[in-house]
């Protein structure tokens, strides 16, 4: 998949879950199983922008050429994808959220290795040249 590709599909979800938090805050960590309580808003609020922002980001580098700033992206958002999705799995193994967590870490893990396969394509390109 082209990173061109991954970045829309990034800034899309992006868009979509930063408008969630922000807006909906309550049916989302609802659907985890957690309570919705006013400190749990405040975060769903604050991470909301934090998406907004990334999506607007990927938005405008989706045609950003092969680069160390493109190669940056590509490897924190695979990391930090990696950690959420495995965070998920682990609160989910301690008790502390319900299944629905494992749409988020599913397509946090989908997303991150989509970024891990730019990351390679890239670099047998790279190496080739």
């Amino acid at each position: 998949m082209s990173f061109k590709t991954v970045a829309t599909i990034t800034a899309i979800v992006g868009f979509a879950l930063g408008a969630a938090y922000l807006f909906f805050g309550s049916l989302v960590v609802g659907r985890w199983q957690i309570e919705p309580t006013d400190g749990i808003l405040l975060l769903a609020r604050r991470i909301g922008a934090l998406y907004l922002g990334l999506a607007v980001m990927y938005f405008l580098a989706r045609s950003a050429p092969v680069s160390v700033a493109r190669t940056a992206l590509s490897a924190g958002t695979a990391v930090a994808l990696s950690i959420l999705a495995l965070l998920g799995i682990f609160e989910f193994a301690a008790g502390r959220v319900g299944p629905g967590i494992f749409v988020s870490a599913g397509l946090e893990l989908l997303i991150a290795l989509a970024f891990v396969g730019v990351l390679v394509s890239q670099r047998k390109i790279s190496t080739q040249g």
